[in-house]
Formats: structure tokens, sequence, C-alpha cells
């Protein structure tokens, strides 16, 4: 099975991206992942990063392109609809902030991005997808740091119209060294499971790496999908969401190491560090306490005690989601530290429902068609 793959000179393990999740993947949540695995994440990438909204991009106006030194290796990950401006951006990124990739989106479902044509709306334009692919690859290769191409894609825009294969060649010939690939339409959301045999038949056909994602939330589901499909990695998203160790037991697994089991106290360190990291991103103490109750809404889903059911754990979720300030939330934290929790485990394994509500339609208007 394998562990690891190369994106170009890069030796990447273990074989594992954290997916970008607009609103939840900043500095401060990749740190913690980084740290909660021991320095073995593979691949971390940035919130997307708009380009159609600037005339001229300018770095300074987008906070999702700040990363630390300690994310290396690090990609940023782009989106729009016009090549040009994708370019420009793609080349200034490289030539500022040095990234090891710059990839560019097509999978984004939100019907803000991808009812404008960016996004999963690409795979509804191949032709302006392949023009964005090559005038990116162009730039890059213009510019004063010679750095991967990497794509990320859904499977194509309903279940009428899927277009992986054809997105798959567009991508192969127009210098992309690295597919990711999301096994749900755009019409899918996040709803239902993601469709691994067609990230199997890409695989197949691919001569760059292709990546799965999709519902990859534990180690025995990782190493399924890799010996299953073929696929040189997996990314992981709102699996990390609900368990940000994962990458660190995969690295375990892959390197033989018996697997490390979570307590409950360990789990509740979590928030004090991530916390930290917020302010230290320049949160405010309240933003960083939304950040803490989003963590905690999926984490605290993982507590549990023998012979009590879901109660207990629901206690703990409740007390520290209706915290209404910092102080408040983390006084919380030490009474259930001192209490409750003493009791307790942490199963990640609960964590089995990732999904999202089902959108069955999406509107846009002219300006989706337009240029």
């Amino acid at each position: 099975m394998l562990k690891s793959f190369r994106l170009r000179n890069l030796d990447v393990f273990p074989n594992t991206i954290l997916s970008p999740m607009d609103g939840v993947t900043d500095a401060p949540f990749r740190r913690l992942c980084r740290v909660l695995s021991g320095n073995r994440m593979g691949l971390l990438v940035s919130e997307f990063v708009p380009t159609d909204g600037d005339a001229v991009f300018c770095l300074d106006g987008h906070k999702q392109l700040k990363f630390f030194p300690e994310e290396r290796p690090f990609g940023v990950q782009i989106f729009g609809r016009f090549p040009d401006k994708m370019a420009a951006a793609a080349k200034k990124i490289a030539e500022n902030l040095h990234p090891e990739f710059i990839e560019v989106n097509a999978g984004c479902p939100a019907p803000k991005v991808a009812g404008k044509g960016s996004g999963s709306g690409l795979l509804r334009d191949l032709p302006r997808l392949q023009e964005i692919l090559h005038d990116v690859r162009a730039a890059l290769d213009s510019s004063s740091v010679d750095i991967p191409l990497t794509l990320k894609c859904r499977i194509g825009w309903d279940d009428q119209s899927i277009n992986v294969m054809e997105t798959l060649k567009i991508a192969e010939g127009e210098g992309v060294e690295m597919l990711t690939v999301h096994g749900r339409t755009r019409l899918q959301g996040y709803n239902g499971l993601a469709n691994w045999e067609w990230i199997g038949k890409v695989a197949a056909a691919a001569k760059i790496p292709v990546i799965g994602n999709g519902d990859v939330n534990s180690v025995a589901v990782a190493r399924e999908r890799i010996e299953t499909y073929g696929v040189s990695g997996v990314s992981i998203g709102r699996g990390a969401m609900h368990n940000p160790w994962i990458f660190g037991q995969i690295a375990d697994a892959w390197e033989g190491k018996p697997a490390h089991e979570i307590t409950a106290m360990e789990a509740l360190d979590v928030f004090p560090l991530y916390y930290k990291f917020k302010l230290e991103d320049g949160s405010t103490e309240m933003g960083a306490l939304g950040r803490l109750k989003q963590l905690g809404a999926r984490l605290c889903k993982g507590f549990c005690q023998e012979g009590c059911g879901d109660e207990v754990g629901m206690h703990v979720r409740q007390t520290l989601l209706t915290a209404q300030t910092p102080q408040e939330f983390f006084e919380r934290l030490e009474v259930l530290r001192n209490g409750v929790v003493k009791s307790m485990c942490f199963d990640p394994n609960r964590l089995i429902n990732l999904n999202g509500a089902k959108e069955t339609e999406l509107k846009f208007g002219d300006q989706f068609a337009g240029r």
C-alpha cells in the first residue's frame, strides 16, 4: 500500500492532505492539526483565495494567504473565472510567498462561487477551465519561482454530467502535477456518500498523483480507500473537524506504531491550544470564542461514558457551547475537567455522520455565462 507520494521533488509523507474549508482551515486550525499530528501532516492548503474581485490582485487584501513557517510544505488554493486574473494572482503569490504549490479550485459548490462560474461552476465550462490552467501554468513558468500547479475538482456538476475523466485529460495536458478529486457532484453539495468508484477510475487512468477526497474519517477508511481505489493519498476535511488527531493516527499506522488512544482530558486540552493560536493569528477574543464553539460542536460528540448513551456527551457539548465569553468558556472547561470528564472517554469512531443538508438545485443568472 502506498504510504507517500511525490509532488515533483517533494516526498509527501504521510500521503494525506488537510482539505481546505472556507471558514475552518485557517492558519490556527492548520497549526492545531500539525501539532496534534507530531508534525506529520503530508500537505496543508490555504483556504481558497478569490481572484475575481481585484482590478489588480493585492496580497495584503487576502487574509487567507497568511501562513506560518511550520506549516510547510504548504500550498495556496485560488479560485475565479477569469484566466488573466487567475494567472496574475498565481504569479504574484508564487514570487512573493513561495508556497510549495499553487492549486486551482474547481470543486467549491457554494452558490456564491459555483453560481458565478468559478469553483465547481468550471465543470460546466471545461474550455474555460482549460484556459485558466493554461494561463496559470504559463504565469508560473514565467515567474522567478517555478512551482507545481495542482487542481482540485468534483466528479461533475450532477449525475447526468459527470466529466471528471475529461477534467483529468485537460489537467494533464496543461501541466497539472497533482489532481485531488472530491467524489461528489456539485449538486450533491456534502450530502450522501462520495462516489469512490469514479475516483478509482481517475486514479487508474492518470499519469499524475490522484488524491481521493470524501468521507475519510478514520485510519481504517484511509487504508481501505488507498488499497481499494489505487489513489496516491487521501484528502480529509470534515473528518478532521471531528478528529484533528486523524493525521497523526494515520502516520502512526503507516510507521507501524501502536494506535494512540485519545483520552477525554487530552481532547479538552485542544481548546486552550486552539485559542492561543487564534489570538496569535490576530483574532479578537470573541472571534476566537466562536471558533472554539465551532470545533466543540463537532469534537464533543466523541465524548462518551459507558452505560450513559449520548446524554453525558451532550452535557459536555452544551456546557461549552452556551458560554458567553472566553473566560466563562475556560471556567466551564475547568469544571468539566475536574468533574464529569474524569470518568469519560473520547471515541472518534462515534463521529461517523459527516454529511450536511441536501441542496437540490442552484439558481444562477447572466453572470455565470459572461466573461
